[in-house]
């Protein structure tokens, strides 16, 4: 782009954007706090998804201070079904190194912010430019698609010099005076009209006359990407125990894969309804009847669980001095405000009144 095509091209997209963007609570209000949680929650969900958690997640924690005490488990909880919960854990995490070094004031300065646990360059810019008004670019997925396919570049895009190229004409058309209404204004054109998988809104795109992938119709064939990797496949039998008041729930260890979140008691591999009768004997209680629940599969970035569930109800559940298995006898209602289970296990939650993510405001009382 030539500096003529680069100011048509900027003049074009924030006239589009005063006029056509969605209206969002972080954006009629954009303090450095919401700023923050709203970029956090957007990776990889969906803007319709995380409204409500948004809104959960101020309610109860509307500041910085709320966010650095919070007990871990309430936290998760308001995280619970938006997934990737190291990102909740990193957002206490820099609540804490905000309150203790910086008195409580999110940092304005981009060096600063990607200090940050959990913040890293997308963020810090998003945060600088929109609630600071700093001239620093916020390029996530979205951007790199919408300049692939403005700039008909057929390097891959998970590579670093293919990533810089893309970076300076961003930079290069960032105005002066209007750094966070620009970045914004390339998200979202990333969200409602360049899309992926498939046809994008090329009638209704601003910034069409500067496209070169649009004028050789070749929009499909960006960005550019390596082929993914084959994701392994793990099979599992969910145990859903319960007695006439309480379910079994367990939780997972500290480190890995959905860490400290709760689940169902569950067995490696496909197993038939004896062998998940025997396991429940083993755990020391008396089975009296067994339900199948059908098969579930939830996708992981590097795995996939391929399940199949069983409802096992017993005489009665009481604790165990030898509770190998860390069980924990809960009722369903106490699902509302503590025990945060990933949504891995939504399948199996539906049917015994558990309050799972957005089910857990959603449900008529």
């Amino acid at each position: 782009m030539n500096l003529r095509e680069q100011k048509i091209f900027t003049e074009s997209l924030l006239n589009w954007f005063s006029k056509s963007a969605r209206v969002l609570p972080w954006r009629e209000d954009p303090l450095p706090y919401k700023v923050w949680i709203s970029e956090i929650m957007l990776q990889q969900t969906r803007v319709a998804a995380v409204m409500p958690y948004f809104e959960r997640f101020m309610e109860k924690l509307p500041k910085v201070s709320d966010l650095a005490c919070v007990e871990e488990d309430k936290l998760l909880k308001l995280w619970e079904g938006l997934g990737y919960y190291n990102r909740a854990r990193n957002l206490q995490k820099a609540a804490q190194v905000i309150m203790e070094k910086h008195g409580g004031v999110i940092p304005k300065e981009y060096e600063e912010l990607i200090q940050l646990p959990g913040i890293g360059p997308y963020t810090a810019g998003a945060i600088a430019s929109i609630a600071y008004g700093k001239k620093r670019s916020a390029i996530d997925g979205n951007v790199y698609r919408v300049f692939t396919r403005i700039l008909a570049e057929d390097g891959d895009i998970t590579k670093a010099d293919t990533k810089e190229r893309i970076e300076t004409v961003v930079m290069q058309c960032m105005p002066d005076d209007a750094c966070g209404a620009y970045n914004q204004a390339l998200m979202e054109l990333g969200a409602v009209i360049c899309l992926p998988n498939g046809q994008p809104l090329c009638d209704k795109c601003p910034v069409s006359a500067q496209c070169k992938a649009y004028a050789m119709k070749t929009q499909l064939s960006y960005p550019v990407k390596p082929e993914k990797a084959t994701r392994k496949i793990e099979k599992k039998t969910i145990l859903v125990i319960q007695d006439a008041n309480k379910l079994a729930i367990r939780k997972r260890p500290p480190k890995g894969l959905l860490a400290s979140l709760y689940e169902f008691p569950n067995l490696e591999g496909h197993c038939s309804g004896e062998v998940a009768l025997e396991a429940v004997k083993k755990m020391g209680w008396n089975p009296l009847s067994i339900k199948e629940l059908g098969a579930s599969k939830h996708i992981f970035t590097h795995k996939e669980w391929h399940m199949i569930g069983y409802a096992i109800r017993v005489d009665e559940l009481v604790k165990r001095r030898d509770n190998e298995e860390k069980v924990i006898l809960i009722e369903p209602d106490e699902t509302r405000e503590r025990y945060p289970i990933p949504s891995a296990y939504s399948a199996y939650t539906e049917h015994f009144d558990i309050y799972l993510g957005n089910s857990n405001y959603d449900r008529k009382e």
